[in-house]
């Protein structure tokens, strides 16, 4: 991997970013391009991957993949042929709701994407790696600071915690690491409706230290830190305004 200037730190690199069409993995998709890199990007819908490539340009190509099918990731990183860095952002909407009144099956499909997705993903994106490259996955602070209903996302996050830190020893020396957001408005949301929606941010925002709700943006720094610190590996690092302080 060349290492690139101060100016374009990802300069002729090339990023695969699986669940980067929308939020924060789009938002990360925008900063490794302006950070010198070409991009991947792949969602399980066609439609998003289109609208991504039309904001993206001609840098950016995409791929219509189903990541709970591993035959299917297998594939795609056998198409792909050698890249970079990896960051894996995918998931479906969250799994919310008491244990007592949530089915097993619910829980599993919650784990199938965000966890079990993830795991596929880097099985078969390593050897295609190239030296010097890296792996970023993303968790969330409900395993810090988990409120009541939080069974299943909580330990989703815990889990790719530990399983970061176990690629990290088993990958060396490429470098694998995890982003921790806290509460950001993304698409995630989109399902409530926009009064409620922006009444929620200004509620959550006025309770943070920093006075407000994470943009995708903010997050994208941080997955753009790691891929380009070549000293950090093994590491959580959790970006969420202060709310696990509060």
């Amino acid at each position: 991997m060349t290492i690139a200037s101060s100016a374009f730190p990802l300069q002729n690199q090339r990023v695969v970013l699986l669940g980067g069409t929308s939020g924060i993995g789009l938002a990360t998709a925008k900063a490794a391009l302006a950070a010198g890199a070409s991009v991947v990007v792949v969602s399980s819908r066609s439609q998003r991957v289109a609208e991504a490539l039309a904001v993206l340009g001609e840098r950016a190509e995409g791929h219509a993949v189903d990541l709970a099918d591993e035959a299917a990731v297998r594939g795609l990183f056998e198409r792909l042929g050698s890249f970079d860095h990896l960051v894996y952002s995918a998931g479906e909407s969250l799994q919310i709701g008491l244990l007592a009144e949530t089915g097993i099956d619910a829980i599993r499909k919650a784990f199938d994407v965000r966890v079990f997705g993830a795991i596929a993903a880097v099985k078969h994106a390593a050897p295609h790696l190239r030296p010097g490259g890296s792996v970023v996955l993303t968790s969330g602070v409900a395993s810090l600071r988990p409120q009541k209903g939080w069974t299943a996302g909580a330990s989703i996050c815990g889990a790719m915690e530990a399983f970061t830190r176990a690629l990290a020893v088993e990958l060396a020396p490429i470098r694998v690491n995890l982003v921790s957001p806290g509460f950001v408005r993304t698409p995630l949301w989109a399902g409530i409706p926009e009064a409620q929606r922006e009444a929620m941010y200004a509620e959550r925002g006025a309770a943070l230290p920093v006075g407000r709700v994470g943009e995708p943006e903010d997050i994208a720094q941080t997955y753009l830190y790691l891929m380009t610190n070549r000293y950090a590996t093994g590491q959580a690092v959790v970006v969420d305004g202060g709310g696990v302080l509060v």
